[in-house]
């Protein structure tokens, strides 16, 4: 018997996701949607027909917003699935995903808004912390449907008043908790340290603040796809979904395949994607190359196309931009991780062989004027040598990360020219 999931952009019906007898996963836009007037895509590689997208046109969507790896095989063995079978995991934990998408067995309502939150003590967030590598996301739990894209360990909360509590039965959450990881000393604090100085530099990045429960470091990131409303009676504010989707999501590549080498987007293809979609693509065209430039200073060679969203805004027209920089982290401090980059620059993945060919190659590629692009990279380098004393984070991780930087951005400077 074919099982089918009603899928919901906010709170509008726009189509069903459905199992059909043969195991397969397929996608159909609502009638109902389609002839809504205001109606847009659910991705840029959905787009709005009448005809039936089969797993292979829209399994890069749908499973992009489910978790990855070795996290997937968790949750499936905890709910007692398949790790493989994408449309049951949506329909055991898609409440809560990226975006403003939420799934629901077909004829089942949304949840009321009057979402609820179960607020956490600090040893009940321990607890869950050191859970969370046996059960990732909590799945499982009752009332408990949160779902995120990626391999590591994290979780959707809600803070308020300095309180973090758990989003139940499909309500919003507000920030993403990552917790330390044993296997890599500091890296809450690379992290904080990275996203801070992007935005002592002037770059648009996802606010951070770093946490500890009982003996446990965490990070939280306030998600940029969610947003505070304020409504009737005045000062009554609740919080609404935006809808985004990553690089691999819109250009339709599944997140198996996430990396260049192995089939995923090239920067070529991100600077094509914005050209195509992005509102403003001079502002968002500029912002993606700071991007690229300040992952390369950094020494950030997991920026893949899974690390490169873009957001939709609740405006006319449906205003596509290029989300704020997230998941910024110095992954050259950690000596057993890959030193190759994710995304070729000008033709090399190897960070230590970039010289300014190959961002000269990266703008012809990309449509970039050339002179451009060199100038912008000794330039972003200075401003991060002046930047680093400004970010202040008291961890051995973060100092030892900061002259990593240093001396990378004064390399940078010296060959370009600067």
């Amino acid at each position: 018997m074919p099982k089918t999931l009603d899928a919901y952009l906010h709170s509008d019906l726009v189509g069903q996701l459905i199992q059909d007898n043969h195991g397969e996963m397929v996608f159909d836009y609502a009638e109902s949607w389609l002839n809504n007037p205001d109606a847009i895509p659910l991705s840029h590689s959905l787009p709005l027909q009448k005809m039936r997208f089969t797993r292979k046109q829209c399994r890069a969507f749908f499973a992009g917003l489910l978790p990855e790896e070795s996290k997937r095989e968790l949750i499936a063995k905890n709910l007692g699935i398949s790790a493989k079978n994408d449309f049951t995991m949506l329909e055991q934990i898609g409440g809560e995903c990226a975006g403003a998408v939420t799934f629901v067995p077909a004829g089942t309502a949304l949840p009321e808004k009057n979402y609820s939150y179960r607020e956490l003590s600090e040893k009940e967030l321990a607890s869950i912390l050191k859970e969370l590598p046996r059960r990732p996301l909590l799945a499982g739990d009752e009332g408990i449907r949160l779902s995120l894209a990626g391999a590591q360990d994290k979780i959707p909360i809600y803070l308020a008043n300095g309180e973090i509590s758990l989003p139940l039965g499909g309500a919003p959450s507000t920030h993403i908790l990552k917790p330390a990881n044993q296997h890599f000393e500091g890296v809450v604090f690379n992290e904080a340290f990275c996203m801070r100085l992007a935005n002592a530099v002037g770059l648009l990045v996802a606010k951070v603040e770093t946490g500890k429960a009982e003996n446990i470091d965490y990070l939280l990131v306030e998600r940029y796809d969610r947003m505070f409303v304020t409504t009737t009676p005045p000062g009554t504010t609740h919080i609404e979904r935006m809808h985004q989707e990553d690089f691999c999501q819109a250009m339709g590549i599944v997140s198996e395949n996430k990396y260049q080498a192995e089939g995923g987007p090239s920067l070529k293809q991100c600077f094509d994607l914005l050209r195509e979609v992005s509102s403003a693509p001079v502002i968002d065209l500029q912002q993606l190359l700071d991007d690229v430039i300040f992952n390369y200073l950094i020494g950030n060679n997991d920026a893949h196309g899974k690390n490169f969203s873009l957001v939709y805004f609740e405006v006319e027209d449906q205003e596509r931009r290029l989300s704020p920089y997230y998941d910024l982290l110095s992954t050259t401090y950690y000596p057993d991780l890959s030193k190759k980059m994710a995304m070729k620059i000008g033709g090399e993945y190897l960070s230590s062989k970039i010289s300014p060919k190959h961002f000269e190659q990266l703008a012809e590629d990309a449509g970039l004027a050339k002179p451009i692009v060199r100038q912008r990279v000794p330039e972003l380098a200075k401003n991060v040598l002046n930047n680093l004393k400004n970010v202040k984070i008291g961890h051995k991780a973060a100092q030892e990360v900061a002259g990593l930087i240093r001396k990378k951005c004064e390399e940078t400077v010296d060959e370009f020219g600067g």
